[in-house]
């Protein structure tokens, strides 16, 4: 059985930020939920998050992700064996089990390397095994010691590296495989015989290579998978490597078309079709779906929203809505609110639908808003309508029969009904349901005044 532990008690006094350093985002995600993901993607459900700084904030978080996810509190914070020590109970309860421990602000750490680094560790009977990485620039990271068999010998961090160690690219990513009966060995004879008084997750190798236990380092295919972030810049380029990640993925494997990645960030669980068109600054995030054949963007956000075959989003900010086959919107529109827009709709410039079903081929042009509104098929918004859905107080519907023609400067007040091919003249305000097939006019008589500007001088520069 495989279980893991995850530290994420730092603060990352270098992020100069209020927030916990786990809780800073990648792709607007804290960046634990992609360690966490990564976890359970391994196949791994029993995992424990040693907390610390702000703990309540983290562990209030965690209680939003799937699964009974474990925590324990490392307070005061004496480095990272002594994180790993609050998690003892859990431990104990895996003797038998084999245990991953890795680093909360890891967000590239994937399930491939996990996994095959589980298959290493146990292909080698080892008591633990390091994840490691050979990579380009080896400053700041401990470097993984061996002698010239390929033995692996102890971990050396810069700090204490001598010239020639510090030539050594093979690093530690601080991602570690334990049998549960060596890591409770390990962690019950760690010294805190430093200057720091700390006690280090990294001389567990020492402890258990004098007790003569097996050890191995599985160097994992792709270094970029053990980085993590100690201030902004770092996390800017965390940011840019996952928005890669998941860009070429869907590129390759796919075949979403994304002719320009400029701006283009997408969430880890969004899923696209083939030969959909995603153009420059869109960021596309949440529990959202796009099926094929679509152009999205330019300038477009969705979040947690369903956009059919055949849509255009041109210049868009879609919440929590459905957008069906054939859709048409933008530029300049924001649909939000739980709304659906049904087939072959077209939203122009400057209207915003909340909180309404929108029927097959209705149309609002322009500068329109459509709020809390049940809207039939065949329907045409003209220029400047708006249903007026709140009264101060409460917020009622509209609704809309099939076929209607609403006048340009409408005003509807709701809640109101306007019957199935009624007709509103330009500039009503309507305030009384409207039969089938009615013309509906309620605007005052226009009254001309001759002379009255000469006579009242209303203007500032008529004397």
């Amino acid at each position: 059985m495989k279980c893991a532990i995850i530290l994420a008690g730092g603060k990352g006094t270098r992020m100069k930020s209020d927030k916990p350093k786990v809780m800073c985002e990648v792709i607007f995600e804290p960046m634990i939920n992609y360690v966490v993901w990564a976890v359970k993607e391994a196949g791994i459900e029993d995992i424990c998050v040693i907390t610390g700084y702000r703990h309540e904030v983290v562990e209030a978080h965690l209680a939003t992700l799937d699964g009974d996810i474990k925590t324990a509190l490392q307070e005061p914070q004496l480095g990272t064996g002594h994180a790993v020590m609050q998690a003892r109970d859990f431990i104990s309860r895996h003797y038998d089990d084999d245990i991953l421990i890795l680093n909360g602000d890891g967000p590239l750490m994937d399930a491939d390397t996990i996994s095959k680094s589980y298959a290493y560790h146990k292909g080698n009977s080892n008591a633990i095994t390091l994840v490691s990485a050979v990579v380009e620039n080896p400053f700041s990271f401990g470097r993984i010691k061996r002698d010239k068999n390929g033995t692996l010998l102890r971990i050396v961090e810069e700090k204490d590296a001598t010239p020639s160690e510090k030539e050594i690219h093979e690093i530690n990513s601080g991602t570690y495989w334990f049998t549960g009966k060596g890591l409770l060995y390990a962690i019950n004879n760690l010294s805190n015989d430093n200057a720091q008084k700390e006690y280090y997750l990294t001389d567990a190798l020492e402890v258990l290579i004098r007790n003569g236990d097996n050890k191995g380092a599985y160097i994992c295919e792709h270094s970029e998978s053990t980085l993590g972030a100690n201030d902004h810049r770092q996390l800017s380029d965390l940011n840019t490597l996952m928005r890669e990640r998941i860009n070429d993925r869907l590129m390759i494997e796919v075949g979403v078309d994304i002719p320009c990645t400029d701006g283009v960030m997408i969430g880890k669980d969004v899923k696209i079709g083939n030969s959909t068109q995603i153009l420059p600054n869109t960021i596309i995030l949440g529990n959202t779906e796009i099926g094929e054949g679509c152009v999205i963007g330019p300038n477009t956000y969705i979040k947690d929203s369903k956009i059919g075959e055949g849509v255009i989003l041109d210049n868009c900010k879609i919440l929590d809505s459905t957008i069906e086959d054939g859709v048409d919107c933008g530029p300049f529109v924001k649909v939000r609110g739980g709304s659906v827009l049904k087939k072959d709709v077209h939203v122009g410039n400057f209207v915003e639908v909340k909180n309404s079903i929108i029927g097959e081929g209705t149309k609002s042009a322009h500068l329109t808003y459509i709020g809390d509104s049940d809207v039939g098929a065949g329907v045409n918004f003209g220029c400047g309508t708006v249903t007026c859905n709140y009264d101060g107080k409460n917020k009622t519907r509209c609704k809309i029969g099939d076929g209607a023609f609403i006048g340009c400067n409408t005003n509807l007040i709701a809640p109101v009904e306007v019957g199935e091919m009624a007709y509103i003249a330009a500039g009503s305000t309507i305030t009384d349901d409207i039969p089938k097939d009615a013309l509906s006019v309620a605007r005052a008589k226009q009254v001309n005044k001759e002379g009255w500007v000469q006579k009242k001088k209303p203007y500032k520069n008529m004397k």
